[in-house]
């Protein structure tokens, strides 16, 4: 069944009320047409429920604008939503790729994420190939999707938004690897579901690292906006020591947009849920409004939270990891680097769930907690204790 406006509708109840659900609700197909987003197609999903948001087809099929209500949930960067064609990934010393940076969600991967690192390559094969450059978060989210299909889907009386769609990372003499995502929305629903499949269609054994780069924004994010999270502890902090509290800034509550904020970033070790899901929030409780992040521990292990309140970028960063934030050559060393051979893979899964009002906010701390509860400090001593990850050799 369908609720919608305080109603619960069969599917012919729908169709009375309508002359094509797209009247309020549907996956629509366009292309943007001015500046740096010129020519990129973009799905629009509406749910019915005031959920709207939008899949760059051309960007990884990545989650760019996102709302609920009227009010705003994800982040535009001043770099907007960038055509592709324009991308730099090579360009700044491997930094370019924050010209690029924008939305709700950017997929950061396939073979390399974080910051840029010199890697070897001898797994391709080619005399004339020693060593791989890699820029920051990889490339995968600069490269358009081949779109498979969208729509939606009558089960019954329920009825779900969809799309689908093949992103080929891939060139001679280095990785071949497929992601493979389809995006669902439910017809009355406030949440955005998330299948992701990473297939090696190459011969080479490649490495393969993954995550989710979930920013949140105004006015979700705002001063007193609050990280919800089951924290077993703090690994580790990039401003850490000397300049670990000196811009009052912790982990747990957010404060209004900074003049010349440094970026801060945490890994935090996460408990899981009996069924294996780990759920973060960002929450605004003036609003009563949040969003909640559900991934799985057994697909994406570690988990960072990104601190960007420097005025006219302000963010915050929710990032479900495959690997720990010691990177590329660090992963290989310690033998935590998942190598696929021809066709292997790796599924994920992420579930995006707008908190509406205070009661849903409440039930979603609420069984947050009963996972773990979380440090109840701003500054956390960071432990240092990168839990050995499942070896792949």
């Amino acid at each position: 069944m369908v609720s919608l406006y305080g109603q619960t509708l069969t599917r012919r109840q729908v169709a009375e009320r309508s002359g094509m659900l797209s009247q309020f609700a549907g996956v629509r197909l366009m292309t943007l047409g001015d500046g740096v987003e010129r020519g990129i197609r973009m799905l629009e999903f509406r749910t019915g429920t005031g959920l709207r948001f939008t899949a760059l087809v051309d960007r990884a099929l990545d989650i760019a604008d996102c709302e609920f209500q009227g009010k705003a949930i994800g982040w535009n960067s001043p770099a907007g939503f960038r055509h592709p064609g324009l991308h730099e990934y090579e360009g700044e010393n491997g930094f370019a790729w924050a010209r690029s940076f924008s939305g709700l969600l950017t997929t950061c991967g396939l073979d390399h994420i974080l910051g840029p690192e010199e890697v070897p390559a001898e797994e391709y094969n080619y005399p004339g190939k020693k060593t791989v450059r890699h820029s920051l978060h990889g490339r995968i989210g600069g490269i358009p999707a081949r779109l498979t299909g969208y729509g939606e889907t009558w089960s019954g009386d329920d009825c779900v938004l969809w799309a689908e769609g093949i992103v080929q990372q891939s060139a001679v003499f280095a990785e071949d690897l497929h992601l493979i995502r389809r995006i669902e929305a439910d017809v009355g629903g406030n949440e955005i579901r998330i299948r992701d499949r990473v297939v090696n269609h190459g011969f080479s054994r490649t490495p393969h690292m993954f995550f989710y780069h979930v920013n949140v924004s105004y006015p979700v994010l705002d001063k007193g906006a609050r990280y919800v999270a089951p924290v077993r502890n703090v690994v580790w902090a990039a401003h850490a020591g000397n300049a670990y509290e000196a811009q009052k800034v912790g982990y747990r509550t957010m404060p209004a947009p900074q003049m010349n904020f440094r970026e801060q970033v945490w890994q935090h070790e996460m408990a899981a849920a009996a069924d294996g899901t780990v759920p973060v929030a960002i929450v605004n409780d003036r609003l009563g409004l949040g969003l909640e992040v559900v991934t799985r521990k057994d697909q994406l292990p570690c988990a960072y939270q990104w601190e960007n309140f420097q005025a006219g970028q302000y963010a915050l960063g929710i990032e479900p990891s495959t690997h720990h934030v010691l990177g590329d050559l660090a992963s290989r060393e310690r033998g935590e680097m998942i190598w696929l051979e021809h066709g292997e893979e790796r599924a994920y899964d992420a579930t995006l769930r707008v908190l509406s009002g205070a009661g849903e906010i409440a039930d979603a701390e609420k069984r947050i907690a009963s996972i773990a509860r979380q440090p109840d400090t701003d500054f956390p001593l960071p432990s240092g204790n990168f839990i050995p990850l499942e070896r792949h050799t």
